[in-house]
């Protein structure tokens, strides 16, 4: 059987960094439409302070924006952000040559898995948006593994997998989150010089500047 291939979701997939920036400013574009006295860069810039303070998972980033501004009744502008933000997912897609990588590993034999951080339920919203899910035989997130992305959750993916570390490749754009740790479990690992992370030093069993080049990049590992 082929090597099972094992991908990451977020700046590996589909442009995550681009999206989030994106589904961010229309919120607070939203919030100032709906009444918020304030200019959209400073409230943008207030916005990402909450991010990096909560992480980009934590699900109350508008009502944390709207209680360090002592608004009162905040309702109307959490609403007005959350409905902006949402709407920015409904035109979410996949890197342009995703889809049809895919279809082109499967058909060479390849059983593909996710293998990501997150909430399982933003995690398959995103899939699913993608129209991806088809592609993947099993799905598999930090969250309901019980384990944050390290050694450990490679091997506990491992472990449901019934496979050999050899057996595997983690597919993914960070190197602290994706390559390292996968390598450490014994998993060798291509790197997708994409997104935010692309110019972090460090090394992998291949380097890819697309998907596309995967299938070529998996006959010289």
């Amino acid at each position: 059987m082929a090597r099972r291939l094992l991908f990451d979701i977020d700046n590996t997939l589909f442009p995550t960094a681009e999206f989030a920036e994106r589904a961010r400013r229309n919120a607070v574009r939203a919030m100032v439409a709906a009444g918020l006295d304030m200019g959209e860069a400073r409230l943008y810039c207030l916005l990402m302070k909450q991010v990096a303070r909560k992480g980009s998972n934590y699900e109350h980033h508008f009502d944390d924006l709207c209680k360090s501004l002592g608004i009162s009744k905040p309702a109307k502008y959490v609403a007005a952000a959350v409905a902006a933000y949402h709407d920015t997912k409904n035109a979410i897609q996949p890197y342009p040559e995703v889809p049809r990588t895919l279809l082109k590993l499967r058909e060479l034999g390849h059983p593909l898995y996710i293998a990501t951080s997150g909430t399982a339920v933003k995690q398959w919203d995103k899939l699913i948006r993608m129209g991806l899910t088809p592609y993947f035989d099993d799905v598999f997130v930090t969250e309901e593994l019980g384990a944050e992305k390290g050694p450990l959750f490679f091997r506990k993916v491992l472990k449901k997998l019934k496979a050999k570390p050899s057996e595997c490749i983690m597919v993914g754009d960070r190197m602290d989150m994706d390559i390292l740790p996968a390598m450490k479990a014994g998993i060798k690992a291509v790197r997708v010089l994409r997104g935010p992370y692309s110019k972090k030093k460090g090394s992998a069993a291949a380097e890819i500047k697309a998907l596309s080049s995967l299938p070529s990049a998996l006959r010289r590992i």
